[in-house]
């Protein structure tokens, strides 16, 4: 076997792998010996087939079978004397013209992982923001809870509703009068105003009584989940069963008991342990996205073109969607293509952070235990049925490239949670408006000082326009994030053969869409009503 190097430059690798066809011959002849003794054939006696009748039947498979065993361990080979790290998984390709009894040439590409500078993580000093949950956002939590509790009394027959009430109706829904598929129902309760149905549909409700029958006129959003009814005009039927008035609900320790609780202190207690909770993570999300932009300011080297344009279409992929479900996809995408290249750097620095967190955490013993692990799987896997839960849980153990996307996230965090251990932080009292201003003020993704080493005059991102109100805040998640940090460790070389039968297609990393078909499916959520929200 010979290994030359044809490329190197850059992250970029190339070699070119000569394997001898009396190599290949010379594997065929022992896989033959060794199969000899299990091979069955009518007028021999088991073991005593002749080795050029196994051949004649069985040589084709057989040499594809050590011509693939050899490729890979030709290609390991190059990667171990080479002391290669490969970015993602090789493109392996042999000689189009190559035959059973020819030597066989394997081209090898790969992109490396780069030789990240030991990082910079003994000056680095935060700001800590501290909010503490107010009396008034406690207060109105509860009173929310309370409204989601709210009981309704039957008004008179000659009461006529007003917003805040609930009307109970039965509905039948035409377009250009004739009903379409789901738009009819019975004894439907919907409160005024609160937006349950689609805009239009509530307004026209004020006014009525017990036993009216009425037609409402609305619009179907442009955006509506169903694609035959979106954009459309409609008429709603409806015949009005009751009206019912909401009834007084008093925050006491009855009210608290209502819900499973001894008092009213107790649920006072855990509301307020919830908002500090929430409050506690913004003040994280705002440390994690400075000390993102002091890692990101303090270090720059090369990142594998290959994994910035994965993390680019991720990102990419998100933008769509959401686009998707804008009035004016067009427009929409419109502003997405122009800031192309700006989320294009966003991928670049994603990947360099997450190397550089993976760096960090490997050089201080940062790990995901088992455990955890294992707590990871469970949870994930409750968003599949019962019955799938299991092979779930399977796939991920068996399949390192989805256990390392699964872990990914969590090692993030605890590398993060190392960082602001060494870290200097002081700590300021703010108040949440405060804190989401500091928050929503990161979003150009770095620290807007004197030393940040940009030009603020041009540096300024692009605004949202109203096709596309959700790019901002894709930006901010895009920017402020890693890409994930344990990806690149599992970038090695498969160990499934690269060359099938044929041995002449190139091999591929699975495609996504490949390894989504071997999951479980998900729960399949409950349809609603066509007259409902989208």
């Amino acid at each position: 076997m010979q290994i030359v190097e044809t490329l190197n430059e850059g992250l970029k690798r190339a070699y070119t792998i000569t394997i001898p066809a009396k190599d290949l011959d010379a594997r065929v002849d022992a896989e033959v010996k060794k199969i000899a003794p299990q091979v069955r054939m009518p007028g021999f006696r088991p073991g005593k087939v002749p080795a050029n009748l196994i051949r004649k039947m069985h040589g084709e498979s057989i040499h594809a079978d050590a011509l693939n065993a050899t490729i890979q361990e030709s290609v390991d080979k190059a990667i171990r004397d080479n002391n290669l790290r490969p970015a993602i998984q090789p493109s392996v390709d042999l000689n189009e013209d190559y035959a059973a009894g020819k030597d066989a040439e394997v081209k090898v590409s790969l992109e490396v992982l780069p030789q990240v500078p030991t990082p910079s993580i003994d000056s680095i000093t935060l700001e800590r923001l501290t909010v503490e949950p107010a009396e008034e956002a406690v207060t109105e939590a509860l009173q929310r809870i309370a409204d989601g509790q709210k009981s309704y009394d039957t008004a008179p027959k000659s009461y006529k509703a007003k917003e805040g009430d609930q009307v109970v109706i039965d509905f039948e829904g035409k377009v250009d009068g004739v009903p379409f598929e789901g738009g009819k129902g019975e004894g439907m309760a919907v409160v005024i105003g609160s937006g349950q149905l689609i805009p239009g549909f509530e307004d026209q409700l004020v006014g009525l009584k017990a036993n009216d029958e009425a037609v409402i006129n609305v619009t179907f959003p442009e955006n509506y989940g169903a694609a035959d009814l979106a954009g459309k005009a409609a008429t709603f039927d409806i015949v009005v069963g009751e009206v019912k008035k909401p009834g007084e609900t008093r925050l006491d320790d009855d009210f608290a008991k209502s819900l499973g609780l001894e008092s009213l202190e107790q649920l006072t207690g855990l509301i307020k342990g919830q908002l500090e909770q929430e409050l506690n993570g913004l003040t994280r999300t705002h440390m994690k996205r400075r000390l993102l932009d002091q890692l990101a300011a303090n270090h720059d080297f090369e990142v594998p073109p290959s994994m910035v344009e994965a993390e680019f279409n991720q990102i990419w992929a998100q933008l769509e969607q959401e686009a998707a479900q804008e009035a004016d996809v067009e427009a929409a995408r419109a502003e997405m293509e122009k800031d192309r290249d700006e989320y294009h750097a966003i991928a670049v620095r994603r990947v360099r952070l997450g190397l550089l967190l993976s760096e960090i955490g490997q050089a201080n013993g940062v790990e995901v235990s088992q455990q955890e692990m294992n707590m990871l799987i469970a949870q994930a896997a409750q968003q599949y049925r019962q019955e799938d839960r299991q092979r779930f849980a399977e796939y991920i153990r068996q399949t390192p490239m989805a256990a390392a996307q699964l872990r990914a996230p969590l090692y993030e965090d605890k590398v993060v949670d190392f960082l602001f251990d060494k870290a200097t932080i002081t700590d300021r009292a703010v108040t949440r408006e405060e804190l989401e201003a500091a928050i929503e003020a990161d979003e150009d993704g770095h620290v807007h000082g004197p030393d940040c080493g940009h030009d603020h005059g041009h540096d300024e991102k692009p605004k949202a326009k109203k096709a596309a109100p959700k790019k901002a805040a894709v930006k901010k998640d895009a920017e402020a994030e890693a890409a994930p940090v344990e990806a690149a460790e599992e970038a090695k070389p498969a160990k499934k053969a690269p060359a099938k039968k044929a041995a002449a297609k190139k091999e591929e990393a699975p495609a996504e869409t490949a390894e989504a078909a071997e999951k479980p499916a998900k729960k399949a959520p409950a349809k609603k009503a066509a007259a409902k929200k989208a």
